[in-house]
């Protein structure tokens, strides 16, 4: 049924809980799939490129790196799964890996967000949903 899954991961309790849903459907199904980790530095836009914003965008991308490899560690099976590291906004680049990536379903953890947070941030996983062109199954 699905050829190609896309797992966005942040390293939180809600994206492991996703990683294996998404792995057993991945195992079920005979799918492919792509491991997102987004690095989100909107906070240094409009700052001075100096060293200390270079050493934070190699700490944050460094992050990235170590989410991905927790995420092969949970990997039991012999199963494709591809990496994929981006800058930006985390429900945007999910959406557009998507889309580049030709995915059949997103797997992906909820925020964990509520109240006052929620209400001027939104959910990453809020935006995926109301935006993606194929299934999204989100896991709490």
């Amino acid at each position: 049924m699905y050829k190609k899954i896309l797992v966005p991961t942040d390293g939180s309790e809600f994206a492991k809980k996703a990683q294996k849903h998404a792995l057993f459907l991945a195992k079920n199904s005979g799918a492919e799939i792509v491991a997102v980790s987004v690095t989100e530095n909107n906070f240094v836009n409009g700052l001075p490129l100096d060293d200390e914003i270079y050493q934070l965008n190699q700490v944050l991308k460094e992050r990235s790196e170590e989410n991905l490899k927790e995420f092969d560690e949970l990997v039991e099976d012999d199963l494709k799964i591809t990496h994929v590291i981006r800058e930006g906004s985390p429900a945007k680049v999910i959406l557009q890996v998507a889309k580049d990536e030709d995915i059949d379903l997103i797997v992906m953890g909820s925020s964990g967000k509520s109240g006052f947070d929620r209400f001027i941030m939104g959910s990453v996983a809020d935006k995926v949903v109301n935006s993606a062109k194929c299934a999204v199954l989100i896991v709490h």
